[in-house]
């Protein structure tokens, strides 16, 4: 029997230039539209017993998600974006903006997180998000938060000096 080979990733996540010491030693993601729903399958490679996992929790909405390790898409439209953070703990959250953190109100998409799964050197999330209308350009990020509280910020691009997912120059990657 021939050995299957996972497929290619839809991007690769680069760290913050100013990122130290992290035991991520890369974060992929595969994307795959369905119409107004995006798949999107998160894996970070690297010492994953040395990242901070939220704790599960209930399935839902939930605020300040990205204040420790949590995966996030952003979509652009003709009107702003829209914000998606999923946790590791199965809680999310979606926000819409009208410009660069100019706006924010909660978004009436939603989103599925629908769990982790690993090896020894590796954890992936999978999520399902209701695209916006209009939706035409993506930015990938993730936060990930250490142990001992240390964080590292990766993205599609780093168009800024500091960390900045919300920049317009993030959002590189067109819709499949």
């Amino acid at each position: 029997m021939e050995a299957r080979t996972a497929p290619a990733p839809t991007a690769v996540l680069q760290p913050h230039p100013e990122t130290g010491e992290t035991p991520a030693t890369g974060v992929e993601v595969h994307v795959e539209r369905d119409g107004l729903l995006l798949w999107v399958r998160f894996v970070v490679w690297g010492e994953v017993d040395r990242i901070a996992w939220p704790a599960e929790a209930a399935q839902g909405r939930a605020d300040d998600l990205w204040r420790h390790t949590c995966f996030e898409a952003f979509v652009e439209t003709d009107d702003g974006y829209v914000e998606f953070n999923l946790s590791p703990s199965n809680q999310w959250a979606s926000y819409r903006f009208d410009s660069p953190r100019m706006g924010m109100r909660a978004a009436d998409e939603v989103a599925t997180v629908e769990g982790l799964d690993g090896a020894w050197d590796m954890v992936a999330l999978e999520a399902r998000i209701e695209l916006p209308h209009g939706a035409k350009r993506l930015g990938l990020s993730a936060v990930i938060e250490t142990v001992d509280g240390a964080m590292s910020y990766w993205a599609l691009a780093h168009p800024s000096a500091k960390p900045d997912f919300h920049h317009p120059d993030s959002f590189v990657l067109d819709l499949p």
